[in-house]
């Protein structure tokens, strides 16, 4: 049987069901993180830790949900932010040269839980060379779908702001995998 977030939202007040509550969050919520995370510092082992960066992160700031947004969109808003703190703190992958970027998708065929082709690494190597608010934006977009609307409360930014990253991004993308086929 599914919880709605409105009782998980009313355990999470209560000090006596709080813990399991946040439990079924961390269940909840756990895979559709990672994908988002894995889509943004590429890495399966670094999306782990990103991933339980978010969740310590936000059981230790449970007290600060105002209960304003959605479950989700405060663990997005958590796990973008660690993500992109992640790159900020490792090498910057804009700073990559076209020669340094091939590293990218070489990587991600070597690593054994990426379970995509030739032409899905290139696209993420034309994702790992775009500055951190547009590969965040095209990620939320293109592979989650999500609306502008939901993006801008993630992102503390406006929607017109928002769509011209995307537009930006998209061609940089474009450019890139059309380049490199």
């Amino acid at each position: 049987m599914a919880i709605d977030e409105k009782d998980i939202l009313r355990q999470l007040a209560d000090p006596s069901t709080q813990r399991k509550a946040f439990e079924l969050i961390v269940s909840k919520y756990s895979e559709t993180l990672y994908w988002k995370i894995r889509h943004i510092v590429l890495n399966h082992d670094d999306a782990d830790d990103v991933l339980q960066n978010t969740f310590i992160k936000a059981w230790v700031n449970l007290a600060d949900f105002r209960q304003l947004s959605k479950i989700s969109t405060w663990l997005y808003r958590i796990a973008i932010n660690e993500s992109l703190d992640f790159i900020r703190k490792r090498k910057n992958m804009q700073d990559l040269s076209v020669d340094e970027a091939a590293g990218v998708a070489n990587m991600l065929m070597a690593d054994e839980f990426f379970d995509g082709d030739r032409a899905q690494a290139i696209l993420q190597e034309a994702i790992a060379l775009l500055p951190d608010v547009q590969r965040t934006v095209f990620t939320l977009r293109y592979f989650d779908n999500m609306k502008y609307g939901e993006m801008s409360k993630v992102l503390n930014t406006t929607e017109g702001a928002l769509k011209a990253s995307y537009h930006i991004a998209m061609q940089k993308v474009t450019d890139y995998v059309k380049k490199h086929q």
